[in-house]
């Protein structure tokens, strides 16, 4: 199921002319993992912790241990893990992260 965050990103990632990204992208390094974005062909994963201020669980022990891990693993397999909070997304913050790496990424590119 997709968040109201999940569809503000999408929005933001079409209007600003972005790469598409895949949504609730499922990896595999170690063992199966979820990413709520991801340009594989980037090898770029966001995540939006949400509810950070609600004690969602991005931010109970065993979801955090479970998230560090995936991040951890991700990034040995060779993935950019980029990172947002909910007011990150909706304040342009996380696009603007996003829209960097494409950035360097598009002038590395022969």
């Amino acid at each position: 199921m997709t968040s109201p965050l999940e569809r503000l990103f999408e929005s933001q990632c079409l209007t600003l002319k972005l790469p598409v990204p895949v949504r609730e992208w499922e990896f595999r390094v170690g063992r199966n993992w979820r990413a709520d974005f991801a340009w594989p062909e980037y090898r770029l994963i966001l995540e939006i912790e949400g509810g950070i201020h609600s004690r969602g669980r991005h931010t109970r022990a065993q979801g955090f241990a479970n998230d560090v891990e995936k991040y951890n693993e991700a990034a040995l397999g060779g993935w950019v893990v980029l990172r947002a909070t909910g007011e990150m997304v909706r304040d342009g913050r996380a696009i603007g992260v996003v829209a960097r790496f494409f950035d360097k990424s598009y002038k590395a590119r022969p």
